[in-house]
């Protein structure tokens, strides 16, 4: 990518409210072997190890507080930053957890998503990155004349609007009939891992920010709306942004603004705010 930290939405936001600003590119991306999608303890390590960097940078000026933005997978991975934080990186301070449309039950994700061109690229990434940890062969899962598709859709990225649009023709072959010889969300080992990687198991960890497009169809509102809801039955401070008519693609772009001045307020010690039913 020629602008990779173009590719974080609010960044010129964050650094004009003063942010030092650093993100991960998680393992397994740009160097050998398999980036393992969504699995939340890899992913809040990295995130986690991420700040650690930046805060050794000489001079960098980082100090030990930070908050942490995602959308989708990176949603999910803030989640998890969240959750591992003061077993992971007790070193380091964290005062806010925002997440934009995040990956929350898995199981129900690809349960909601089938049978519908984006739900057979997520799950093509995935399937990829777990027969790799578990160890079984691909065969187990994919039909064969889906094969050569699912090798292609599942080591793309979607990065941007002309990617998805790109990855969706090389979709197209992946058909749920005959791409998948069983349901994953189903069927172990996929279920169990699906419900292993699923955030909200563990403390939170900090007061969270949730914004949620209302015409999302990759990450379904009203999965994130029982997310939210079943944070705020563990006590955690939630703050929730809908965002009218919004797509999946555009929702951490819509609800960067109101997530900066949430970190901000976050970052100055203010009380947070809670839209959790009393």
């Amino acid at each position: 990518m020629p602008d990779t930290a173009g590719l974080i939405r609010g960044l010129s936001g964050m650094l004009a409210k003063g942010f030092i600003v650093v993100a991960t590119d998680y393992p397994g991306l740009g160097t050998s072997g398999i980036h393992p999608y969504l699995i939340g303890e890899s992913e809040g390590r990295a995130v986690l190890d991420s700040v650690r960097a930046a805060r050794d940078i000489p001079d960098s000026g980082a100090s030990d507080r930070f908050a942490v933005w995602g959308h989708s997978q990176g949603g999910h991975a803030a989640l998890y930053t969240g959750e591992l934080a003061a077993r992971y990186a007790p070193d380091l301070k964290l005062v806010g957890v925002a997440a934009a449309a995040p990956a929350t039950y898995l199981v129900e994700l690809f349960d909601t998503d089938k049978m519908t061109a984006t739900g057979n690229d997520l799950t093509a990434m995935a399937l990829l990155s777990w027969v790799s940890l578990e160890d079984i062969s691909v065969t187990s899962v994919v039909e064969p004349a889906a094969m050569p598709a699912f090798e292609r859709t599942a080591r793309d990225c979607i990065e941007s609007v002309a990617q998805f649009e790109a990855i969706e023709k090389a979709e197209k072959p992946l058909q749920s009939e005959q791409f998948l010889k069983i349901d994953p969300s189903e069927v172990e080992p996929w279920r169990g891992i699906m419900e292993r990687n699923s955030p909200g198991q563990s403390p939170a960890g900090a007061p969270v920010f949730i914004a949620q497009g209302t015409a999302d169809t990759t990450v379904r509102p009203d999965i994130t709306k029982r997310f939210g809801e079943a944070l705020c039955a563990q006590g955690v401070r939630v703050s929730f942004v809908e965002l009218p008519g919004v797509t999946h693609t555009f929702a951490a772009r819509d609800s960067a603004g109101a997530a900066i001045n949430w970190m901000v307020e976050r970052f100055r010690g203010a009380p947070a705010r809670s839209d959790c039913e009393r």
